[in-house]
C-alpha cells in the first residue's frame, strides 16, 4: 500500500514536471521491444519529490494500429499505452540499488500484472522475469540500459 501511494504521488509530480503522459517532454521515438512497446521514447533527469531531488528515467510505451515512429512523433497521445518509470530513491532497497519501479497506464492509473498486483515498488523482486530481473542484466551493473 505504501508503494502504491508513493507511485500515485510520483505520477502527480511527474505531471507537474512535464514527465508524464504524452503532452510533456519527449525524446525522439525509436523502435522498441517486448515488454515495453513497438515504439518508445525515453527521457531522464531529476525530479523533486518529498523535498528531495531524485534521478528519474521515464519510458513511454506506444502501440496500437498504425503505430510508427513518424505517427508517434506527430500524435503521441493517440498511441501512448503505458509509462514505465525508474526512480532512484536512496535507502529504499539497496539490493536493487535503491530503484523504485512503477508502470502506469496512459491515464496515470497503475497497471496490474496478470495476478492483479499493482505495478509499483519492488516489481517482481526475486522472480525470474519482470522489471528487476531484466534490469539486473544491464551492462555496467547500474540496472540502466539507457546509458549503455
Amino acid at each position: 500500500e505504501e508503494d502504491v501511494n508513493y507511485a500515485n504521488n510520483l505520477w502527480k509530480t511527474m505531471v507537474d514536471a512535464g514527465y508524464a503522459g504524452a503532452g510533456g517532454m519527449m525524446s525522439r521515438p525509436y523502435t522498441g521491444q517486448h515488454p515495453h512497446g513497438a515504439i518508445l521514447d525515453t527521457i531522464s533527469g531529476n525530479i523533486a519529490l518529498d523535498g528531495k531531488l531524485h534521478q528519474i528515467i521515464v519510458k513511454r510505451n506506444y502501440g496500437g494500429e498504425g503505430v510508427s515512429i513518424a505517427n508517434v512523433a506527430n500524435d503521441p497521445a493517440r498511441y501512448l499505452k503505458a509509462v514505465t518509470v525508474m526512480l532512484k530513491r536512496p535507502g529504499y532497497d539497496p539490493e536493487t540499488q535503491d530503484w523504485f519501479w512503477a508502470k502506469f497506464l496512459a491515464d496515470g492509473s497503475l497497471d496490474k500484472n496478470p495476478a492483479g498486483m499493482l505495478l509499483a515498488g519492488k516489481i517482481a523482486k526475486g522472480k525470474p522475469a519482470g522489471c528487476i530481473a531484466c534490469h539486473t542484466g544491464a551492462p555496467g551493473g547500474d540496472m540502466m540500459f539507457l546509458r549503455d
